[in-house]
């Protein structure tokens, strides 16, 4: 079974929660960039966490379906302008030879297309995320083309079909939305970083007073923030050594780039903060223009958020799951 892609949209890629435990091999994790959304997408058609789905950005792909499928769309909030839309936050079921448009993001920036029993393509070191820059994992290592047919449970009609017929119809209930950015400027906890010391004064204090803006050259490995250069003290010499998720270098331009899921495995720029990984999911959703201000925090405070996030998450999941 498969789905036909009519029209890619702008960056769609297969995605998971990411390849973890070769980082010392050079081997990014790649993974869904709001890993909140890709779950409860999965948890609106009845899959676990790890099952494969669809991250659409900014623009999202025209899909047909070739059998009866039951999908979700959720994340940031997509309208498409022709053709027949998909209803955001909720499962809907697909009937065989139908055409879906995700359409153009309206709020937030990524959104994920989960579908019963997971999109089947091979895993690649335990994973089926999409490194676009190593050309490996998802759909041939790459972003969808218009003509790709993305193949599907064996079972996906039968699956789809069982699913929908348990759940409390009429389905007009939807999930709350847990990660698009609300207008404005986005607040984002940070912790200071390694090598914090090393900037000025000035430096430091605008890092956390400034409102920085989400470059147009910002992609899944990094967001390249505009604002003021940062300086450090001295020009020191960094040695490379491991990044993460969520951490702010900050090049020798004083530019700073925040890591994001398809960061380097390791980094010789001076590290400003870490992100507070609670705020990361929130963050992959601002698109270029956004603006986003970093607000101080101790490991303490981040560790509450990203069990107070996790809390959520697992209530969210357990009302959707009482709707089957």
């Amino acid at each position: 079974m498969s789905v036909l892609v009519l029209r890619p949209g702008l960056l769609s890629t297969i995605q998971d929660l990411g390849r973890y435990g070769f980082q010392h091999l050079g081997i990014v994790p790649c993974g869904a960039m709001d890993s909140i959304a890709h779950c409860l997408a999965n948890a609106l058609v009845g899959n676990e966490d790890e099952c494969a789905t669809l991250e659409c950005t900014i623009a999202g792909p025209e899909l047909r379906f070739e059998e009866d499928a039951l999908v979700a769309l959720y994340g940031a909030a997509f309208k498409a302008k022709n053709g027949t839309g998909l209803p955001g936050n909720r499962p809907v079921l697909v009937n065989a030879g139908m055409t879906i448009n995700v359409g153009s993001a309206v709020r937030g920036s990524r959104a994920y297309l989960a579908i019963a029993g997971g999109f089947s393509v091979p895993p690649v070191l335990g994973s089926r995320s999409t490194y676009v820059p190593g050309s490996f994992g998802g759909f041939s290592g790459r972003a969808l083309r218009a003509g790709d047919r993305i193949e599907t449970s064996e079972i996906l009609a039968a699956l789809s079909n069982e699913r929908f017929a348990r759940m409390a119809k009429p389905v007009r209930w939807s999930a709350p939305e847990l990660t698009v950015p609300p207008a404005g400027t986005l607040a984002v906890r940070a912790i200071e970083g390694r090598h914090w010391a090393q900037f000025d004064e000035p430096s430091r204090e605008t890092f956390f007073s400034q409102r920085w803006r989400v470059s147009a050259t910002s992609n899944r490995m990094g967001y390249r923030l505009e604002g003021p250069r940062l300086a450090r003290r001295r020009n020191v010499e960094v040695l490379s050594e491991p990044t993460c998720l969520g951490t702010v270098q900050v090049p020798n331009d004083g530019t700073p780039i925040a890591l994001m899921a398809d960061h380097q495995t390791t980094g010789g720029y001076p590290k400003i903060a870490e992100i507070a990984s609670a705020d990361l999911p929130e963050m992959s959703q601002l698109a270029p223009g956004d603006l986003v201000r970093f607000v101080p925090c101790t490991l303490e405070q981040a560790q509450r958020a990203e069990d107070e996030k996790l809390a959520r998450l697992r209530h969210v999941r357990y009302s959707i799951r009482s709707q089957f």
